[in-house]
């Protein structure tokens, strides 16, 4: 039996004065990185990663396609249909620079998403028609397919949006669209209530995720165990059992799961919430992992978690389990090898090397 584990968001990406998961007790982890094989690989983008795993390659995924096709409550997709995520967000000036921020799910509300969506289609219906699946996830169907390279939202968070303009032969009309997006949503009365209140509006679109799947996605084990839709939607277009991350169930036969709840505190640099988000994980997955295969119940397990600094890879194979003279390394341990030395306080003595002789 072998379990895969994807888990965007562990490797912490910046390095700190005190070690960002110190003074956690995290024995399950600690337990699975001595007793496996552990190396960290140059840095690949986590979206590639995820769709290897199901046997697609490319320099892009078809993510609006994809995350369509595993939203849980939208009605399905025609066959050969064209999508893209048009997903809100807000655009504010810092210092000479046009940032861009994402919205997360709590923030927007059904009914104001559903407004701002119907003035869209007001105006952009020679595009094809948007619908907002979730508050802050809407999609663009196309009537028809478009040559462009647009840059995916994680991309382009809290920086400068000149950065990852669209790109191609239709750039053009993308560019022109966001941009009378953002005047159609920066004049709504829902952004200017919004602002009124002192919240943020919804003040234009990030389009991204163009593209279609060349040939269907391979099942990478018998069930998918996730709750990203874009995760869901790749299991759905392989013809794979998919249910919610779950340790006792994953352990009853050859499972993918994908854990993302550190992603967005890890791109976000919300510390508390992730370190809050990796306890979780010790409890409910580490460490009940750890115990699994200490006692034989796991024949292979394998870790990899992309991150900004590289991409750790962990495997741990049934032989492990004799190798009584591999001790438990510290997590904080490993975060601290693939971080450079964080910036010292004015004033503070210079670090020494504890290798050097005495």
């Amino acid at each position: 039996m072998q379990i895969q584990l994807l888990i965007p968001g562990l490797l912490w990406p910046v390095a700190t004065l005190l070690g960002p998961a110190s003074g956690l007790a995290l024995d399950g982890l600690a337990s699975l990185l001595g007793r496996g094989r552990r190396q960290v690989t140059a840095f690949e983008p986590y979206d590639r990663q995820l769709a290897r795993l199901f046997g697609v390659h490319g320099d892009t995924l078809p993510a609006a396609f994809l995350r369509r096709l595993g939203e849980a409550d939208a009605p399905a997709a025609e066959p050969g249909s064209h999508w893209l995520c048009a997903d809100p967000v807000n655009l504010s000036f810092a210092r000479e620079h046009l940032l861009l921020q994402a919205f997360p799910d709590e923030e927007l509300d059904a009914a104001e998403s559903a407004e701002l969506v119907a003035e869209l289609n007001g105006i952009f219906a020679d595009l094809g028609r948007f619908e907002a699946c979730t508050p802050t996830r809407w999609y663009l169907r196309l009537h028809r397919p478009t040559a462009v390279t647009l840059y995916p939202l994680d991309d382009v968070t809290g920086r400068p949006v000149k950065h990852f303009l669209p790109e191609g032969e239709d750039a053009r009309l993308w560019q022109r669209t966001m941009n009378e997006a953002q005047i159609v949503l920066h004049n709504h009365a829902r952004s200017r209530a919004r602002e009124e209140a002192g919240r943020r509006a919804v003040n234009s679109l990030w389009l991204w995720g163009a593209g279609a799947l060349d040939a269907p996605p391979q099942a990478p084990a018998r069930q998918v165990q996730a709750t990203d839709p874009i995760s869901i939607g790749l299991a759905r277009a392989a013809g794979v059992a998919v249910g919610v991350p779950d340790p006792g169930s994953a352990l009853k036969q050859d499972t993918l799961v994908v854990l993302d709840a550190l992603r967005k505190p890890a791109q976000q640099l919300d510390l508390d919430t992730w370190r809050r988000g990796l306890e979780a994980l010790e409890r409910d997955w580490f460490a009940p992992l750890a115990e699994a295969f200490r006692t034989g119940r796991i024949d292979t397990l394998r870790l990899t978690a992309p991150g900004d600094r590289g991409t750790l890879q962990l495997e741990l194979r049934r032989g492990e389990r004799w190798k009584f003279w591999r001790k438990p390394y510290a997590f904080d341990a490993l975060l601290k090898s693939v971080a450079p030395a964080p910036m010292q306080a004015p004033n503070a003595p210079p670090q020494t090397n504890p290798h050097e002789a005495r």
